[in-house]
């Protein structure tokens, strides 16, 4: 077993926790409060996927599963839309309109473009 030291610490690590937790009979491990509440393991759904490297570094990252209703969402193609529309947002490229009707209105001036 090889032991490796652990880095020292930075500004970006302040949050991080560093422990230990006993593996049970079954494989079961319980990780302390602080960090399933911190993490939002303590919510309804929560998951931790775990990676095996290949150096032996047992990675775990919290997870809440998507609603299979959700799904579609999260697949890639909804996702760069989102990621365009961020875009527009941070660059400034929105409209305001004080009411639906405006609104509307809008939308079908653009169409009738």
């Amino acid at each position: 077993m090889t032991v490796r030291q652990r880095p020292t610490s930075t500004a970006d690590d302040a949050a991080t926790h560093h422990g230990y937790v006993a593996v049970q009979r079954r494989g079961l491990v319980a990780l302390p409060a602080s960090l399933r509440k911190r993490l939002h393991l303590d919510e309804p759904g929560a998951q931790v996927e775990i990676v095996e490297r290949a150096d032996g570094v047992l990675e775990l990252r919290p997870t809440l599963a998507v609603p299979a209703a959700e799904a579609w969402f999260w697949e890639e193609r909804y996702q760069a839309g989102e990621r365009e529309v961020d875009a527009h947002v941070a660059a400034g490229e929105t409209t305001a309109h004080a009411s639906a009707d405006d609104f509307m209105a809008h939308l079908d001036d653009l169409d009738a473009q």
